[in-house]
């Protein structure tokens, strides 16, 4: 798929103008599609206002039997979207296909969240008045979406939306395209009325303006990096919309002594490095207190050994190449300035040569121990595959360097002591706490970050709430 997608029909841009796509193997050019200018950025929000009154008086339960109708469509083309994903984001073609299959459970679970929506009644001091409170759909929303989990992040806001009654304007990221529009065509094929879901590809910069100001859209659901959302949050201010916002994340794991240490570093390993350590709740830093640091590095090492970085179409591979050159140029400054300021490195910090794509964005998984914690892995998000170590001496000291961040996305802790984990639970400043699991987000539970994490929810009932507006009602008999 190279097109936009407006007012139900895939079209070329008004001008003509097309963006290249690239092999992360290989970075040489593998498509190019319709790169959307100003005109097509209006027509696209003149659609999906034009769409938006009857699509939110279409009764509820027609709405979701159409999101449960694109899930199966969905389904049937999951090799399709995947395939296409691991050409463009690099990653294992097996964990693209669960990213296809985690969509559509997405939209279903919005489709059923849908249907449990349900206002309240307030009895007054009077007699013969009673207030009411109902939910109704804000209105035209932009989704703005990244390449590292190009499908599923979709989900979350398409599902929210289109369950809530809203009409949806999708950007896609530069670099995955192409599944991202697979993804809308199988779900546009479920039959849902022209303008209800509209996509654009094109640079932030150059659109975002357009999108982002105009008044008919009245709610941003934006993921990515804290810097940029500081400038989406800019130019939605002069028209108050409402907005969401999963932005960037430097994620703490905290392993206490009384842990099962096998669990904890089987955890950090897969944590650390999935998908190329390109996951806002990735783990970037991991503090372990110090009567077991040794013996964790140790058993860290090697289960992190054991991953093979290759072809993600290979069955073999674990991990594929990391999907841009930026993302690899940022790994390889920060292990350099670990390195520089006397951590020890315990694996990988090199790129492995990979049979027959000698010029892909390869990078070993890569572990730094005795990482001070004035280190940019320690201060910044990495987005990429190396961690920082770090011994700690108590409960206090652990949750202290936990907190010791501008970031609040989510964070880790592996211990057996109920008094430690409430602490932990309690006092660590993040909006997702895991605890003897590495999985700190669930679909059906509320997923959002503090600080300069972001704002807003998106998962669970809440995450449907982000597109209505509350009213109340005052009605004297």
């Amino acid at each position: 798929m190279n097109q936009l997608l407006i007012n139900g029909k895939w079209t070329d841009a008004k001008d003509g103008a097309k963006m290249p796509v690239y092999d992360p193997r290989t970075n040489k050019m593998i498509a190019e599609v319709a790169k959307a200018g100003k005109s097509d950025v209006l027509e696209a929000i003149e659609a999906a206002n034009n769409a938006f009154p009857k699509w939110a008086k279409t009764p509820l339960y027609e709405r979701t039997k159409l999101l449960r109708k694109a899930a199966e469509i969905v389904r049937k083309n999951r090799e399709e979207i995947a395939k296409a994903m691991t050409l463009e984001q690099g990653k294992p073609f097996k964990e693209a296909l669960g990213e296809v299959d985690k969509g559509a459970d997405i939209l279903i679970y919005y489709a059923e969240e849908g249907e449990r929506v349900y206002g309240r009644i307030i009895q007054n001091a009077e007699n013969d008045i009673q207030s009411a409170v109902i939910y109704q759909p804000i209105g035209v929303c932009a989704a703005i979406v990244p390449w590292n989990y190009p499908v599923e992040l979709l989900a979350w806001k398409i599902g929210g939306a289109m369950a809530a009654g809203c009409s949806i304007i999708c950007k896609f990221s530069s670099e995955t395209p192409i599944n991202s529009a697979l993804f809308i065509k199988y779900i546009q094929e479920a039959g849902f009325p022209n303008g209800v879901i509209n996509s654009l590809n094109g640079s932030g910069d150059e659109i975002g303006s357009v999108l982002l100001e105009s008044p008919k859209v009245k709610k941003v659901a934006f993921t990515g990096s804290t810097s940029v959302g500081l400038e989406v949050l800019k130019l939605c201010a002069p028209t108050l919309k409402k907005t969401s916002m999963e932005l960037g994340g430097s994620l703490p794991m905290l392993i206490f002594k009384d842990c099962d240490l096998r669990a904890a570093a089987i955890g950090a390993a897969r944590r650390s490095f999935r998908n190329m350590g390109q996951i806002c709740i990735a783990v970037n830093r991991i503090y372990v207190e110090k009567d077991i640091y040794e013996e964790f590095l140790s058993e860290f090492k090697k289960e992190t050994e054991k991953l093979i970085v290759g072809d993600g179409f290979d069955e073999k591979t674990n991990l594929g190449p990391m999907c841009n050159k930026k993302g690899l140029e940022t790994t390889i400054k920060h292990v350099k300035d670990a390195i520089e300021r006397g951590a020890r490195l315990l694996t990988g910090g090199k790129a492995p040569q990979i049979e027959g794509f000698p010029d892909g964005n390869w990078y070993m998984p890569t572990i730094l121990a005795d990482v001070k914690q004035d280190a940019l892995i320690m201060r910044e998000e990495t987005f990429g595959p190396a961690v920082g170590v770090a011994p700690f001496k108590d409960v206090d000291d652990a949750i202290s360097l936990a907190n010791d961040t501008q970031y609040g996305l989510a964070a880790i802790v592996y211990s057996s002591n109920i008094h430690t984990i409430k602490r932990c639970c309690l006092e660590i400043e993040a909006g997702n706490i895991a605890v003897n699991n590495v999985d700190a987000g669930v679909i059906n539970a509320p997923y959002g970050g503090w600080k300069s994490s972001g704002f807003g929810k998106e998962h669970g009932p809440e995450g449907l709430f982000e597109y209505f507006q509350i009213k109340h009602l005052r009605v004297k008999a």
